[in-house]
């Protein structure tokens, strides 16, 4: 198994090296896969995401908490909220494998359009809803043939 992650935030991006370090992941700092590994270009088999999602509008009525202590650029999704989710989902199928996985962190509302936005990338897609962790993902599989 081969890990590598890229955040955009040097300071998450050092935290990410701490915690993957046992695993021998590499982390990159830079824009959504710039800094992965092109020798990972379609070989991935789960392609994982946390892109901000909120619409940059509704970031000012987000709770205190996580407006102070999260970055903008962690928060602010752009005007709908979905601009990383578009990036991501045409970027997807030049790292999947043949059957590989992308999951997009998503809210309820967003769900279906950041599905159809995989599926617009011609990835078989659907959302799955988890209640025990208040968290919707957005799924996207590579069709294998």
């Amino acid at each position: 198994m081969r890990v590598a992650a890229a955040d955009i935030d040097p300071v998450a991006a050092g935290f990410a090296r701490r915690s993957l370090a046992d695993f021998g992941g590499v982390v990159g700092v830079g824009d959504l896969d710039a800094p992965l590994p092109r020798d990972l270009l379609g070989r991935v088999d789960c392609l994982v995401a946390n892109a901000p999602y909120v619409p940059t509008d509704e970031v000012a009525l987000m709770p205190r908490e996580a407006r102070d202590a999260e970055p903008r650029v962690a928060l602010d999704g752009g005007a709908d909220g979905l601009a990383l989710h578009r990036r991501i989902a045409a970027a997807a199928p030049n790292w999947l494998a043949p059957g590989g996985v992308v999951l997009i962190e998503t809210s309820a509302r967003q769900a279906d359009a950041s599905v159809a936005l995989l599926r617009g990338a011609g990835l078989d897609a659907h959302a799955e809803h988890s209640d025990a962790h208040d968290a919707v993902a957005a799924v996207g599989r590579m069709p294998r043939g």
